[in-house]
């Protein structure tokens, strides 16, 4: 197989050795849970119950916010006990939905209809809505939205993102190997909503065992194929993996992939979906990578929206050393957050521990001027020039220069020889352009 990429990106160490044989293992229930309400791109969803209902795993406890959101289900079965401001792996303060389980798992009705592919794209995608899916790599775009393109915008291809290029993280590549057929079921769900004649599942090269199953069931399907790919950060960025996987190139300033007929969702995200059609089973678990080498037992858990990541390490008993720093996601495009009191949400794909001395933080310098930056750049912009215009407040510069088609990968940090807060500077940047705009 000829692998294929896309210009610029940098291999870091991918560090899944501590994960990557560990198979998916369930955890037991969790005593209590919270229930973000911003799991999602787009309006918080609003809730419906209130302080001391019973509720049953699956059941919905808040409505969609609007179009650009989604409803929330609670993962446990209990009693609604808090609605407050909670930690969110973003880092950020959220309202929440504190539930304390029964100890039971009673869940709403849940039905088995093997048919479902005889549902109309309408039905599929009100059955996707309701169930409260949202791309679970990590931006977390509500799938129902993404399944609608406005009037004149045809999908021609639906790729699935099989390629988790951060390092440490595994729970992506081990689904692919125990619930393939459930991902290329929700595949063929996702391209019959949008009437895409074609499919894709992007894997990488360090995951050989996972392109050889796909390709062995897919060895009888005309329209799926499998695409392997060199391995390099940040293959699994949408616009990078359409480029790889079809060789068309999503415009800069604003471009989305429905611009080249084509939608991304990730390997999680379609099985979500075909649980949701076939069964009505809202999202209320997923699969969440637990590593770092301090880590005594690293894992991929099967755990319920909602629970505590300090209940996820200590299922995996717990570290060997003083903890240095919580990372929430991968360590590039990850959130570094300050507490394990927080829950784990729709988007979380792992929780990575490092020692003091991984955790130290290199003084910045004076920028030497070497272009490492500008080579690696997936995006084709010059992080150095913009954080400069950020740091001078030169906002104008800043975004004629390409902050806005920033995606924030990291890897301009990464080899920055002068260790210069670059993905800072240039997220300052953004907010600043974007506040200008709206004025």
């Amino acid at each position: 197989m000829g692998f294929k990429t896309f210009p610029g990106g940098i291999h870091p160490h991918d560090n899944k050795v501590f994960s990557k044989d560990k198979k998916i293992e369930v955890m037991p229930l969790p005593e209590k849970i919270v229930i973000p309400l911003s799991q999602h791109i787009g309006a918080p969803s609003k809730p419906i119950v209130k302080i001391g209902d019973e509720v049953v795993a699956g059941q919905k406890i808040a409505d969609a916010g609007g179009f650009v959101s989604i409803p929330m289900h609670s993962s446990i079965s209990g009693k609604v006990t808090k609605i407050a401001q909670f930690n969110h792996p973003t880092g950020a303060l959220v309202q929440g939905i504190e539930i304390t389980g029964d100890g039971e798992d009673k869940w709403i009705e849940l039905v088995d209809e093997s048919n479902f592919m005889d549902l109309s794209a309408k039905d599929l995608k009100e059955r996707i809505a309701d169930a409260g899916v949202c791309g679970m790599g990590g931006a977390g775009f509500p799938t129902h939205v993404k399944l609608s393109p406005p009037e004149g915008k045809k999908i021609d291809t639906i790729i699935l993102n099989g390629v988790e290029c951060e390092p440490y993280l595994t729970a992506d590549y081990r689904i692919m190997l125990e619930q393939a057929e459930d991902i290329l079921a929700g595949l063929k769900i996702l391209m019959k909503i949008v009437e895409a004649k074609h499919g894709v599942v992007g894997i990488e090269a360090n995951k050989p065992d996972a392109i050889k199953l796909f390709k062995k069931l897919l060895k009888n399907e005309k329209n799926i194929k499998v695409v392997g790919l060199h391995l390099k950060y940040p293959q699994g960025a949408e616009k990078q993996l359409i480029y790889a996987a079809t060789n068309r190139k999503v415009p800069n300033k604003g471009g989305l992939p429905m611009d080249v007929s084509v939608v991304v969702q990730n390997v999680g995200t379609a099985i979500a979906v075909y649980e949701a059609v076939r069964y009505k089973k809202p999202l209320v678990d997923r699969v969440i990578t637990i590593s770092g080498k301090i880590v005594k037992n690293p894992k991929n858990i099967k755990a319920r929206i909602g629970t505590f990541y300090s209940d996820l390490l200590e299922y995996c008993e717990g570290t060997t050393e003083d903890i240095g720093k919580i990372i929430s996601g991968g360590p590039m495009m990850g959130f570094a957050i300050p507490s394990l009191e927080t829950p784990m949400t729709k988007g979380s794909s792992g929780l990575l521990l490092f020692d003091k001395k991984e955790a130290h933080r290199e003084q910045e310098n004076v920028c030497l001027r070497c272009g490492r930056c500008v080579d690696i750049c997936p995006m084709n912009i010059v992080p150095s020039f913009i954080a400069h215009h950020v740091r001078n407040d030169d906002w104008d510069s800043a975004e004629k220069s390409g902050v806005m088609d920033c995606i924030k990968c990291g890897s301009c940090a990464y080899v920055c020889p002068s260790h210069i807060k670059l993905i800072q500077w240039i997220d300052i940047g953004k907010i600043k352009v974007s506040e200008n705009r709206t004025n």
